[in-house]
């Protein structure tokens, strides 16, 4: 696993929740220009974390999808960018490089079989979250998002698509959790591993970098609504605020898994080891 700040995570990474366990299939990366991204931040801020941001002065957010195994089981959280990449020099700022296509050899790494994945859960249907949705492999599977995702969906995917509501499970131990801001019908979720077990929070794009976590008022460039936001922000690490519960930040730099710790009033996201 790359621990590195300015570096996406590149191998697949896996963890023990009580009664499930779960593993990071990386995919590939996104780079977001830092002042950009988040517009709201000052460039003070940026001067002094110059060691998060690789050689082309992007933060690079790693893309790919959360397994979720239990019993006999199994789930994927989003699907990764798919088999593409866009270059450096297009125009969709505040975008730099995009790359995808590691999803299969990440599958084969940690030794799951496509077809072995009964339900997709997406955060929301941005195109780093689908681009896999539409292989034949998943065919077979139950994909599950927000009603109200659904209805601005432009790209379907293989299987069938069903409206999950907050609150609702999706999967053994796994619950919807609603964080609108970033789209409409965004989701996170929530994975506990057992009755009395650990939690889990799936992050999603309610935080695209632990950086963001130094003032959860900077929205993101894509957030749709950022007044609405800025409360999942909260509401989100409130729950990563809960007694034994880990993170899994799909997008962060050098570590997806963590936990939230507060010290002097500042939110510090540390990796699992």
């Amino acid at each position: 696993m790359s621990t590195a700040v300015n570096s996406h995570v590149t191998e697949p990474v896996r963890v023990g929740l009580g009664t499930h366990r779960l593993t990071y299939l990386p995919d590939g990366y996104v780079q977001l220009h830092p002042r950009a991204w988040f517009p709201d931040s000052p460039g003070a801020f940026w001067e002094g974390h110059g060691g998060h941001l690789d050689d082309e002065g992007f933060l690079r957010a790693s893309v790919g999808a959360l397994l979720v195994e239990y019993e006999d089981r199994a789930m994927l959280f989003d699907t990764g960018f798919g088999p593409a990449r866009i270059p450096a020099d297009h125009t969709i700022a505040p975008l730099g490089r995009i790359e995808g296509g590691g999803l299969p050899d990440a599958f084969a790494a940690a030794g799951i079989a496509w077809d072995a994945v009964d339900t997709v859960a997406f955060t929301h249907l941005h195109d780093d979250h689908v681009g896999w949705a539409g292989d034949e492999r998943l065919r077979g599977a139950r994909f599950v998002a927000s009603a109200a995702e659904w209805r601005g969906a432009h790209r379907r995917p293989a299987g069938q698509p069903v409206a999950v509501r907050d609150g609702q499970e999706v999967f053994p131990g796994v619950t919807a959790l609603a964080t609108p801001g970033h789209t409409p019908g965004h989701l996170s979720y929530v994975i506990r591993g057992g009755p009395d077990g650990p939690a889990a929070v799936v992050v999603g794009d309610v935080l695209h970098s632990a950086l963001q976590l130094a003032d959860l008022t900077w929205r993101a460039a894509s957030d749709l609504d950022p007044a609405e936001a800025v409360r999942s922000r909260r509401k989100v690490v409130a729950e990563l605020s809960r007694p034994g519960a880990i993170g899994f930040a799909g997008h962060f730099s050098g570590a997806v898994f963590g936990r939230l710790s507060a010290s002097d009033d500042r939110l510090r996201w540390d990796p699992l080891d």
